[in-house]
């Protein structure tokens, strides 16, 4: 800390007296706002200032690279194990125990009904589209976008078939979530969430607690997919391509990077977190989602990258509501390396003047590039999709109950799956003690500005501050004065400040922070007179995301039941969970009580609600001069939010591969009597 700043810390108690003693004598505003902006931008600005800092270096690394193949294959190699890293680990292969339940026939083509288990007891129902008469067939995986229906959608039905018309063999699995593979479901079949997306962004957030990802799950479901194909012997191995929209080109663009048996790939109407996605719209379905990408420095078009210099179409619509310029920034980024590696060929761009969506021109130019690529034919003249035979769901069904939950008595959904890894977690861990948590916690976060803040030396890496008084608001009795807590590289903190009368002086300090904000608390003047009868001062905060920067309610979807979705996933995206960037902000604060308040010997913490709670835990373990923590109740476990997987608000306090390391009940216990119930 410069001795400039060192200064103004020790004036500030007497320059707080000060500044009340000279203010003139008017009426002063009700408000308990410190901030004079519009503070509920405030951190979703820091979080995209962020974000921009962490692709700085992106543009200029990929322009080296492709000024050479050398270059461009290193960046491609690079990519690939990014890619595989963020996704997180993938299962053993097991038996499939593939059946055949069904089949419908059609003028030109048959359709088979296919049952197989990507994991033990974890079904997958799909629909494999096979051409009349004899032959081994290039064939066509099609993973499904998010239409409930799934492989039932008349446009991927459509798509199947003329690709089957056209000699493909086209395996159309159910996503998990969609179709007869919804997760979340009572005993009768019916869904407990309010649609797909919903349930992949539950599901994501229970898989990010146990070190996985719930696109690693739809990644490894297509990935047996193929293993199933593999055993058919009308099927040619040695001509698998992948086709997806939406969605479905999301699960594309992960098997691009993982899968080395694909030989052609189509993207159509792409969607994934990219730098400038994040920007213009925000966070995506929980399957788009990936913790620590931005860390990797992954974006939109390095999926694709990963697939180079195999031959790929980009399918889009110029008024998609998935960012055009995106795409054709991707395209330009995709087709340097293309051109680097000597394939500038093996690359395109189809746009069409529609929206969001594989329409029939996009199947078309589809069927043309695959007929090219796959099977080595050159259509003489454009591809044209006529009348094709629609199939209703149930005609499409694979189990006779419509669900796997209700098909299947000892069907294991990912909800259970992520349970039963928490609790085997629970039992192989070691011990949690003071002498490992800030280990545990390093050990967690992958960030390394982050991980500097718990590795122990807290009073050296947490980052230099200042405290500026902005105004002064008195209410029943007491006169609170708002302070701003200004840090390096953190966005700045609003601060109500009580002190006890002068005279008596009890050497301790109270934080308290609130999931409704310090508003609520300052509501509470008969209670903060008790607490200045035991403190010399008491601090009522508003930690990052909180009070009067709470992100505004219009930025938030309602479908991912989640009251901070956007700067909770963007956290996530860079590496730095929102739960722990409030710790750093209440182990400032408890700084800040130190070096301001002469004679301090002890800090207690009072937190109410749970992101709040689990807060106090953390910095009373992580902070020794911490005393108590007082708390309106003790927070839930994660193995609790993982057994209630509909509950709200999970990315609030998600911190991805936690379980790994510890869980709630190991800091309560840690903290033993230092922890007090209100």
């Amino acid at each position: 800390m410069s001795p400039g700043v060192k200064t103004r810390l020790k004036l500030l108690p007497m320059l707080l007296l000060l500044a009340v003693a000279v203010l003139p004598a008017r009426a002063q505003p009700a408000s308990t706002g410190v901030l004079d902006w519009k503070a509920n931008t405030t951190l979703a600005s820091y979080l995209t200032q962020q974000l921009h800092a962490q692709y700085a270096g992106r543009a200029a690394e990929l322009t080296r690279a492709a000024q050479s193949a050398a270059g461009a294959a290193a960046y491609h190699d690079s990519v690939r194990a990014r890619c595989r890293r963020v996704l997180g680990p993938l299962p053993a292969r097991t038996p499939l125990q593939a059946q055949v339940v069904g089949q419908l026939a059609r003028p030109g083509f048959r359709i088979e009904k296919i049952i197989y288990e990507s994991t033990p007891h974890h079904h997958v129902t799909a629909n494999l589209y096979v051409p009349d008469g004899p032959g081994r067939w290039p064939t066509v995986l099609f993973p499904c976008g998010h239409e409930n229906e799934a492989k039932a959608t008349v446009s991927y039905q459509q798509t199947a078939m003329l690709f089957a018309t056209h000699g493909f063999a086209v395996l159309v699995p159910d996503p998990v979530s969609q179709g007869e593979r919804l997760q979340l479901t009572d005993a009768a079949g019916k869904p407990l969430a309010r649609g797909g997306t919903t349930e992949h962004t539950l599901l994501n957030a229970q898989a990010a607690l146990v070190g996985c990802s719930l696109p690693a799950a739809e990644l490894w479901d297509n990935i047996r997919g193929l293993d199933y194909l593999a055993t058919r012997p009308d099927v040619d191995t040695a001509r698998f391509g992948c086709l997806g929209n939406s969605g479905g080109a999301t699960q594309t663009a992960y098997l691009l990077a993982s899968e080395p048996r694909l030989k052609v790939a189509a993207l159509c109407s792409y969607v994934a977190a990219g730098e400038r996605n994040l920007e213009l719209t925000g966070p995506a379905d929980g399957c788009v989602m990936l913790p620590n990408a931005g860390r990797l420095g992954l974006d939109i078009a390095d999926w694709p990258i990963a697939f180079a210099p195999k031959p790929l179409l980009l399918l889009a619509g110029r008024y998609d509501f998935v960012d055009y310029t995106s795409i054709e920034t991707a395209h330009a980024e995709i087709g340097c390396v293309y051109q680097a590696l000597g394939q500038p060929q093996w690359h395109d761009l189809f746009t069409v003047d529609d929206g969001h969506g594989i329409s029939k021109p996009k199947r078309e130019a589809a069927v043309a590039f695959f007929l090219r690529w796959l099977k080595g034919e050159v259509p003489a003249g454009p591809i044209t999709e006529g009348l094709l035979p629609i199939s209703t769901a149930r005609e499409l069904q694979c189990t006779a109950t419509g669900q796997v939950n209700t098909r299947f008595a000892d069907e294991v959904n990912l909800a259970a799956f992520y349970q039963a890894e928490a609790q085997r977690l629970a039992t192989s861990r070691p011990t949690l003690n003071a002498h490992n948590l800030s280990k545990r916690i390093v050990g967690v976060v992958e960030d390394r500005a982050m991980r500097d803040l718990f590795d122990g030396k807290n009073n050296k890496t947490l980052p230099h501050f200042e405290a500026e008084l902005r105004d002064t608001l008195r209410r029943g009795g007491l006169l609170f004065r708002k302070l701003i807590v200004l840090r390096d590289q953190f966005p700045p903190l609003p601060v109500l400040r009580l002190d006890a009368p002068t005279a008596r002086k009890t050497g301790r300090v109270l934080i308290c922070f609130s999931d409704a904000g310090k508003a609520a608390l300052a509501d509470s003047t008969a209670w903060l007179r008790s607490q200045l009868k035991h403190y010399d001062v008491v601090l009522l905060a508003d930690l990052r995301g909180q009070g009067e920067t709470a992100d505004p309610a219009a930025a938030l979807d309602p479908k991912y039941y989640n009251r901070e979705y956007r700067p909770a996933l963007v956290s996530l995206h860079l590496g730095q969970p929102l739960l722990y960037q409030r710790v750093a902000d209440a182990m400032q604060l408890a700084r800040y009580a130190s070096d301001t308040t002469p004679g301090n010997r002890f800090i207690d913490l009072y937190a109410s609600g749970t992101s709040a709670e689990l807060v106090a835990l953390h910095v009373a373990a992580c902070t020794p001069r911490v005393a108590r923590v007082r708390v309106r109740s003790l927070p839930p476990s994660w193995l609790e939010m993982l057994a209630q997987p509909t509950v709200h608000d999970v990315y609030s306090n998600a911190v991805p591969g936690v379980l790994l390391h510890y869980d709630v009940p190991e800091l309560v216990h840690m903290l033993g009597v230092r922890i007090r119930r209100m």
